[in-house]
């Protein structure tokens, strides 16, 4: 068993998601509402059918899934953070560098007494990241 963190959008999951691929080099996998049942969609009057129901992006070995909320009332993501560990430093950066894009630096990538790298961040789409360069440190 693995968990799998589910991240929502309150519109701009298909963006989020769209970029995430081609951080990480794996196109996403979409379902628009557009996509579900007639009998479902009618349960869900004034949900644009380009709203992201559910998608999946595979991040290394893992997986992010995300949806936009259609009711809009999804809170900023706080007390929970995305956290990855990348092979090596260049990696580390780059990933880095990419997800803070248009986004906010919390703490910029420095060694630490746990890995070499270690950053935090927000994205542009308000997820908020933890990276790390994979490293043997004890």
């Amino acid at each position: 068993m693995q968990p799998i963190p589910y991240v929502f959008f309150k519109d701009n999951c298909r963006e989020a998601v769209t970029r995430y691929g081609e951080i990480f080099g794996n196109g996403p996998e979409i379902m628009s509402f557009a996509d579900m049942p007639d009998e479902d969609r009618k349960q869900m009057p004034g949900v644009p059918d380009d709203a992201v129901m559910h998608a999946s992006v595979a991040v290394g070995d893992g997986m992010l899934f995300a949806s936009d909320d259609p009711s809009g009332e999804t809170p900023e993501m706080a007390g929970c953070n995305v956290c990855l560990s990348l092979p090596d430093e260049a990696e580390t950066k780059r990933v880095f560098d990419a997800l803070a894009d248009g986004g906010d630096v919390r703490m910029p990538l420095s060694p630490t007494f746990w890995t070499s790298l270690f950053g935090t961040l927000t994205d542009k789409f308000g997820v908020r990241w933890m990276i790390m360069a994979d490293s043997d440190y004890e």
